[in-house]
C-alpha cells in the first residue's frame, strides 16, 4: 500500500474500530444508522484518496472474504435471536409471509424492470435481481434501537426470514442454466439433506461447547461452522441452514423438556453458553461490520451520480422495493406502514451475492454503479424513516391495539 508502514496500518485499524464504537453511540441520537456512517467514511476516505492522488488497491477476494465470513456471523446471529414460543407463532407467521411475498414480487417486478431497460434475457435479470430484493438485516437489526419493542421484535424476524429466504432462492435460480423438475426436485432433496446433517451437527457441536473442558470454545466452532458453510457450497448444498439450525437450537434449549437432557445439560450451564455466544457473535459481528462496510465504501466512486442510465434504472428499481413494501404491509398484512415501509435497506447479503453470480447469468450491459446506487439510496430512505420517527415509545399506539382506543378514527 505505497510504503505503508505496519505503525501506521494499525493506526488505521484501530482508529476504523475506535470510530465504529462512536457511530454506534451517536446513531442513537442522529438515528442514523452506524452501518451506513461507515459506508459513507468509506466513501469519503476514497474521494479524499482521489483528491490526494493515494492509490490504494484493495483486492476483491478482501471484500469477498469479508463478506462470507460476515454472511455466516449475520445467520447465525439471527438464528441467536429468534425464539420460537407457542406464543410467537403468529408473529413468525406474519413475518415469513411478508419476507417470502415481498421479497418473490420485488424479485419479478425488479427483473422485468432490468429486461426492458437493459434488453437482457429474463432469467438472467431475475438472478440479478434477487440480491436487490433481500432486506439487509446486518443494517436493519442494529438500527432498531428507538423503535418500540413490538416493531423491533417484527422487523428482526422479518429482515432475518428475507436473508435466509432470499439467500436460498438465489441458490436454486443459479444451480442450474434451466429450471426443470430434475432440478426442482434435486434442490429440494439437498434441502431435506442439509435440514438432516444440520440437526446431527447442531447437537454435536452443542456437545463440543458444553463438554469442552478448554476455555477458549466459540471460534473453534465458528471455525467448524464455517468449514461446513464452504463444504456445503462445493456440495452445492444450502449449507446455512446447518449455521440457522444451530443458532435456533441453542437459543430455544430451554424448550427442550426431556428429563435426561435437563440431567445432562443444567438450566445454568445452558443459559452461560447462550450468553457466551449472543455476547461473542454480537462482538465479531461489529468487527466484521466495520472493516466490510468501510472498505466497501471505499471501493464506490460518486461519479454514477452524472450518469443517467444508473439514476433512472437503480430510482426505478429503489421506487419499486418502496412500493411493494408499503403495499404489502398495508393492504395485506393490515399492519403499520411507519416507519416500517421505510426499512428497505440493501446491504452485506445482497454485495455478496453479486459477488457469486456465475459467469452464465452475467448481464452485459448492466452497470455495477446501479448496485452502489441502491445500496446507498435505501439505507438513505431508511434513514428518513428513523429520523421522521420521534414519537417516544409511551405515545405510539400499534395497530393491533387501535380497537382500545376510542379516541381514534
Amino acid at each position: 500500500m505505497n510504503g505503508l508502514t505496519v505503525e501506521w496500518l494499525l493506526i488505521i485499524v484501530s482508529g476504523m474500530v475506535v470510530m465504529s464504537y462512536f457511530f454506534s453511540v451517536i446513531s442513537k441520537f442522529i438515528r442514523v444508522p452506524s452501518v451506513l456512517l461507515l459506508l459513507f467514511t468509506g466513501v469519503g476516505l476514497r474521494i479524499l484518496a482521489d483528491s490526494t492522488g493515494t492509490k490504494i488497491a484493495l483486492p476483491d477476494s478482501l471484500v469477498q472474504l469479508l463478506g462470507i465470513v460476515g454472511l455466516v456471523m449475520i445467520i447465525l446471529e439471527a438464528g441467536l435471536d429468534l425464539k420460537l414460543k407457542r406464543e410467537k407463532l403468529s408473529l413468525i407467521r406474519n413475518t415469513f409471509f411478508s419476507a417470502l411475498v415481498i421479497l418473490l414480487v420485488s424479485s419479478f417486478l425488479v427483473a422485468y424492470i432490468l429486461e426492458y431497460l437493459l434488453k437482457e434475457p429474463f432469467m438472467n435479470c431475475l438472478v440479478y435481481a434477487i440480491p436487490l430484493s433481500i432486506m439487509s438485516s446486518s443494517i436493519v437489526i442494529p438500527s432498531i434501537h428507538n423503535l418500540t419493542e413490538r416493531k423491533q421484535e417484527f422487523l428482526v424476524y422479518e429482515a432475518s426470514f428475507s436473508d435466509i429466504l432470499g439467500i436460498m432462492f438465489f441458490n436454486f435460480l443459479t444451480a442450474s442454466s434451466t429450471i426443470t423438475l430434475a432440478s426442482t426436485g434435486g434442490f429440494f432433496g439437498s434441502l431435506l439433506v442439509s435440514i438432516i446433517l444440520s440437526i446431527v451437527f447442531s447437537a454435536l457441536l452443542f456437545i463440543i461447547l458444553v463438554r469442552s473442558t478448554i476455555q477458549i470454545k466459540f471460534f473453534l466452532v465458528f471455525a467448524l461452522l464455517l468449514a461446513i458453510y464452504v463444504s456445503g457450497k462445493l456440495l452445492h448444498l444450502p449449507s446455512l441452514l446447518v449455521i440457522l439450525v444451530f443458532g435456533l437450537f441453542i437459543n430455544n434449549l430451554e424448550s427442550v423438556r426431556f428429563p435426561w437432557f435437563r440431567k445432562m445439560f443444567p438450566e445454568h450451564t445452558v443459559k452461560d453458553l447462550q450468553h457466551l455466544l449472543h455476547t461473542i457473535t454480537a462482538e465479531s459481528s461489529f468487527l466484521i461490520r466495520t472493516f466490510f462496510f468501510i472498505i466497501f465504501g471505499f471501493s464506490i466512486t460518486i461519479g454514477f451520480l452524472e450518469n443517467e442510465e444508473v439514476l433512472l434504472t437503480g430510482g426505478l428499481i429503489v421506487l419499486a422495493l418502496l412500493v411493494v413494501r408499503f403495499l404489502y404491509l398495508r393492504f395485506f398484512l393490515r399492519t403499520n406502514v411507519f416507519p416500517e415501509s421505510f426499512f428497505i435497506p440493501r446491504g452485506l447479503i445482497t454485495i455478496v451475492l453479486f459477488y457469486k453470480i456465475p459467469p452464465e447469468f452475467r448481464l452485459e450491459s448492466f452497470n455495477d454503479d446501479i448496485l452502489f446506487f441502491v445500496i446507498l439510496v435505501t439505507g438513505l430512505i431508511m434513514t428518513l424513516g428513523m429520523v421522521f420517527y420521534k414519537k417516544p415509545s409511551s405515545q405510539i399506539v400499534e395497530e393491533g391495539k387501535f380497537s382500545d382506543r376510542k379516541d381514534i378514527l
